[in-house]
């Protein structure tokens, strides 16, 4: 009888000098799987062949520089606190991406891919919105591998068995007999999180059924959606965090970031006004 999950006891392995990490595979799938999709999507409404890949050059490193950036910042301790160290803010590969962060420089870089293209911006805003939460659920698969984000400690018989971790190797730490060591049963957060994120991608689909939303209205549906999740799942982390009036800075963010998308549904309630000679057009919403 299972009595809770397992996680790895490796997350790196070698093909001669080259190290092929867990958590890079797990990202690199998501974001395979968001660029697919969006393409289709945006395909399906109009935009130019392949316009996906050219806005993705600009999306995707931006996006992964975001998320960084975003980790780092709000969780500065193991890079400038006491024994940190700064240059480890560039070992992506350990693990450490915002969502926010990624989301912000991201939408930056789709902006200007947009631009390029001649893709309505608030197209790509519709089709993104599910393949988004998608890429968030494959995602966070590495932070199981890499034995981190956990929850606090449970008897739960979903309860995550966590390993003592050594980042800078890629595996856990073993005893003297060579097992390795278990520090004990927590809250598997990175599954709750990739779950709602599955949940929400089909909330959204659904929406956007029934509801035909305008142009750029999903993108502020997944905004909220996301973020309701995300805000009582942060309550159950214990890894360390900036805290802010005696919340993790990420729930305030959270709510940050639910009243933006809610801005944007208001925003973008309408479907989007095009000039065509002397008179103005109003484009119906594309679905």
């Amino acid at each position: 009888m299972i009595t809770a999950i397992p996680s790895p006891e490796q997350a790196v392995w070698y093909l001669g000098p080259f190290p092929l990490r867990a958590y890079a595979l797990c990202i690199l799938a998501g974001i395979v799987v968001a660029v697919l999709w969006t393409g289709r999507r945006l395909d399906a409404r109009g935009a130019r062949p392949d316009a996906v890949w050219d806005i993705a050059i600009w999306v995707v490193p931006l996006g992964i520089v975001g998320g960084r950036l975003y980790h780092v910042l709000t969780t500065p301790g193991p890079y400038f606190g006491p024994g940190g160290h700064p240059v480890d803010a560039l070992k992506i590969w350990h693990g450490g991406l915002g969502i926010w962060g990624a989301v912000a420089l991201g939408a930056l870089g789709g902006w200007i891919g947009c631009r390029q293209t001649g893709t309505s911006f608030r197209d790509l805003g519709t089709a993104i919105a599910p393949a988004l939460p998608v890429a968030q659920a494959i995602g966070r698969w590495g932070n199981w591998f890499n034995n981190e984000l956990y929850g606090a400690p449970t008897t739960a018989p979903w309860g995550l068995e966590v390993h003592q971790w050594d980042a800078a190797r890629g595996q856990a730490v073993r005893d003297a007999a060579g097992n390795a060591v278990v520090l004990g049963t927590y809250h598997p957060t990175f599954l709750y999180e990739s779950l709602w994120c599955l949940l929400v991608a089909g909330m959204l689909l659904l929406l956007e059924r029934r509801l035909r939303p305008a142009p750029g209205q999903l993108f502020g549906a997944y905004l909220m959606l996301y973020t309701l999740g995300r805000g009582v799942i942060e309550t159950l982390r214990i890894d360390e965090a900036q805290m802010v009036l005696g919340l993790r800075l990420n729930v305030w963010t959270s709510l940050a970031v639910f009243a933006l998308g809610a801005a944007l549904w208001w925003w973008w309630r309408r479907p989007r006004e095009s000039v065509t000679g002397d008179r103005t057009r109003v484009s119906p919403a594309v679905h």
